[in-house]
């Protein structure tokens, strides 16, 4: 049985993604992907590639998660589920990037400037 790689990025978050044929089950840092994520839309983010193809029950994933937040990890599981899915069949691609699931999201946190509390805001200014 052949194994399908997928990476996937979102601001710090790193997903490693290990796709093969089976029962549909998702298994995240070696727990379900009910125990991981607690939210169902972020359920729903992770399993969106997955229905755009109707092959919810089609596949095992194994995913190693790194960094970043629960957010940031289920969108960079999204993507690198995807990627794997066009690695297993290159005709999943115009569906994958036609449901924008190919496309790394490039924001990033912007950094700290010196003489300022954060990256943007300023300190109150006073006239006199």
């Amino acid at each position: 049985m052949q194994v399908y790689n997928g990476l996937g990025r979102r601001k710090s978050a790193i997903a490693r993604v290990y796709l093969r044929e089976g029962k549909g089950n998702i298994t995240i840092n070696g727990r379900d992907l009910k125990d991981y994520f607690s939210s169902e839309l972020l359920h729903y983010v992770v399993k969106q590639p997955l229905l755009a193809i109707n092959a919810a029950e089609s596949f095992d994933i194994k995913a190693n998660l790194d960094g970043g937040g629960i957010t940031g990890q289920a969108e960079a599981l999204r993507l690198g589920i995807a990627r794997a899915l066009v690695e297993y069949n290159e005709e999943n691609r115009p569906i994958m990037r036609a449901n924008g699931f190919l496309t790394r999201d490039p924001r990033e946190v912007e950094r700290k400037k010196p003489g300022r509390p954060k990256a943007r805001k300023r300190f109150q200014f006073s006239k006199r």
